[in-house]
């Protein structure tokens, strides 16, 4: 094993247990988008489910939203089968509609990502699923952190274990404390079906643009992300505005 695999699979496993991610007889949907972040994050959790002291079943699930003619999906379709693990695959037309005359002028990021997580909760009830395990990464806890207090008004970002409907269903992030680079890094190494993101609006974004303020940021002092990153837990409420 390597360095780095090592070193992503100490962080995953931190995560899991620092935040409770896996309980006994679990039944998780993997979202799987073809990215290398959900790639890892399937991969892993592959790992954890034969070492770990508890059982629980995944079933990686694909949504394809429209964009490359079914370019992912064939690349998907193999590499699950090839592994002769289940796995669900759909599709929709979630990306033409967003980018379409018929969106109400709302985001076609908004719209996609909004239609594609409905989606993931009705697809927990079909395939029986009470978790839902979801790629994003360190870095998209701290790019969610900067853009709700620019665009939202508030202190906050996803976390790595949030219960939805009363608890009827819990997403999980296993890679929370992962950065984007060792993602990228190992699911080369590793040699995973990483696949393009199609979406013509994937580059111009408010969370493109707050990711690139960001790595300018991140160049002045190679400890900021890290000290970004224990901020995000370290909150001293009596010097906040109350």
């Amino acid at each position: 094993m390597s360095f780095l695999k090592k070193e992503v699979n100490h962080l995953i496993g931190k995560a899991i247990h620092r935040y409770g991610l896996l309980d006994q007889n679990d039944r998780i949907l993997v979202g799987v988008s073809g990215g290398a972040d959900s790639l890892i994050l399937f991969y892993f959790l592959r790992i954890w489910q034969k070492k770990a002291p508890i059982h629980f079943d995944i079933i990686p699930v694909y949504l394809d939203m429209g964009f490359d003619n079914g370019a992912t999906k064939k690349v998907l379709k193999n590499f699950f089968e090839n592994l002769k693990t289940p796995y669900y695959m759909e599709e929709t037309d979630f990306g033409p509609f967003a980018h379409g005359k018929l969106n109400q002028g709302k985001s076609p990021c908004f719209l996609c990502s909004w239609n594609r997580r409905k989606r993931l909760f009705e697809l927990t009830q079909v395939l029986n699923c009470n978790k839902i395990a979801l790629g994003h990464n360190l870095d998209d806890l701290i790019e969610t952190f900067f853009m709700n207090i620019c665009f939202s008004g508030e202190t906050s970002t996803m976390v790595p274990k949030q219960e939805m409907f009363k608890g009827l269903i819990t997403i999980i992030r296993p890679l929370a404390l992962v950065e984007k680079e060792k993602i990228t890094k190992l699911a080369k190494e590793l040699g995973l079906p990483v696949c393009k993101n199609e979406c013509p609006s994937s580059q111009n974004t408010n969370r493109a643009k707050m990711r690139q303020i960001l790595n300018e940021i991140y160049s002045l002092n190679r400890k900021v992300k890290g000290n970004i990153k224990n901020a995000l837990s370290n909150i001293r409420r009596e010097y906040l505005l109350s």
